[in-house]
């Protein structure tokens, strides 16, 4: 599109961005953790280490012939390889960090090491908290008002999902921190979302998961809501193929949040219930497409899985992620239009998103105005969040 060119590749070359921040503090950090949450032999340590250092001074360089995916990555890295990592576009820097992690810890060598998850404690430890336990217990509540109400709380739940201390609890007191002039909510396009859902349509629901957890238990939540009020005859939750960005959702992902539910008390236990014969009897379906872990724009997605999200009545893209995806990894004017950003995607599409990162389009000027007098890094700090829908 034409205004590409006004719009630059975000990169982690400027000192005191938030792309910076992540190569050059949470990177480092996420080794540690990782380094500590398992018992790793001295040459997984040797890995991490070598890791942590590379991406903190040193150039990048192909993952080894022996790699499974390596033809795969030195197509994707050949503008790449031998430069800095804070040099390359944050989008790829970012996908190939997370490879290379996998490649430190074993996950795809021959060996015990193999498939284990190394973001897994993380994960597992979000289902176990009382905030968790509070959040399904709300359930109770929710699902017992009218069906359009609970239609609203459980998109708003979803949507803000990610924020530990929100989850399902969308309170006026968090729009009240936030003043008249700057709320939470920076555009929403709730009501053209369910407008695309009717009750009673012969509707596929596609819903592009982001984090494991306590994001994907309310996710989980939506889509049982869809099923179970006819809103959707079939829903098609796409998951990442392996572990990827700390916390983004895998099929054991998905099925730890089942069982979560399913021993929930409540209202959670039946939801849990629904899910788990959905999946039985086919109403809801996993997949893994191998595209959700380049490190590339949506809108070079290949011809299988632009065929699936065309033949979906919408697609809700979940979190962060996906919307730099989506939209692009670009700095984008925050007054873009959203539509025009989308217009190659094969389908109507929806995105639920807590602003995590500098990019943002589909604002109206006003809304912008207001959020630069009095915020100043509102782009990155997870105080707002926006549904936005193309038709």
């Amino acid at each position: 599109m034409s205004d590409t060119v006004d719009a630059p590749v975000i990169r982690s070359d400027e000192p005191g961005s938030f792309a910076r921040s992540v190569l050059a503090e949470r990177h480092p950090a996420l080794i540690e953790k990782v380094r500590d949450a398992f018992p790793y032999g001295p040459g997984q340590h040797r890995a991490l280490d070598a890791l942590r250092d590379n991406a903190a001074e040193g150039t990048i360089a192909p993952l080894p012939p022996t790699a499974y995916d390596h033809d795969r990555w030195a197509v994707w890295g050949r503008e790449h390889f031998g430069r800095s990592w804070f040099d390359v576009p944050f989008l790829w820097a970012e996908s190939y960090f997370y490879r290379r992690l996998l490649e430190a810890v074993g996950y795809f060598a021959d060996g015990p090491w193999r498939g284990v998850d190394p973001f897994r404690p993380f994960k597992q430890a979000e289902l176990d908290t009382p905030e968790a336990g509070a959040e399904l217990a709300t359930l109770d509540d929710i699902l017992r008002k009218p069906a359009g109400e609970q239609a609203d709380a459980l998109v708003h739940g979803s949507l803000w999902g990610n924020r530990a201390d929100l989850g399902f609890r969308i309170s006026q007191s968090a729009a009240d921190a936030h003043g008249a002039d700057t709320p939470p909510l920076v555009a929403d396009d709730s009501e053209a979302l369910w407008s695309l859902l009717p009750v009673g349509a012969p509707a596929t629901l596609c819903v592009v998961a982001d984090n494991a957890g306590r994001e994907l238990l309310p996710d989980l939540v939506l889509i049982d809501h869809v099923l179970h009020h006819g809103r959707a005859e079939r829903v098609v939750l796409q998951v990442k193929p392996y572990p990827y960005y700390v916390s983004d959702a895998t099929t054991e992902d998905v099925v730890d949040c089942l069982r979560r539910l399913v021993r929930a008390e409540g209202a959670a236990a039946g939801t849990g219930g629904r899910l788990w014969a959905a999946m039985g009897d086919g109403r809801l379906t996993v997949r893994a497409h191998d595209f959700f872990r380049a490190p590339l724009p949506y809108e070079e997605m290949p011809g299988d899985l632009r065929s699936e999200f065309a033949g979906a009545t919408l697609t809700i893209m979940k979190g962060d992620l996906n919307y730099r995806r989506l939209v692009g990894d670009r700095l984008w004017p925050p007054t873009t239009s959203f539509a025009d950003r989308t217009g190659y995607f094969p389908g109507p599409v929806a995105a639920l998103r807590t602003l995590k990162s500098d990019v943002i389009v589909g604002l109206d000027e006003r809304t912008v105005a207001a959020l630069d007098a009095h915020e100043d890094h509102w782009r990155a700090s997870g105080a707002h969040a926006l549904v936005q829908v193309r038709r």
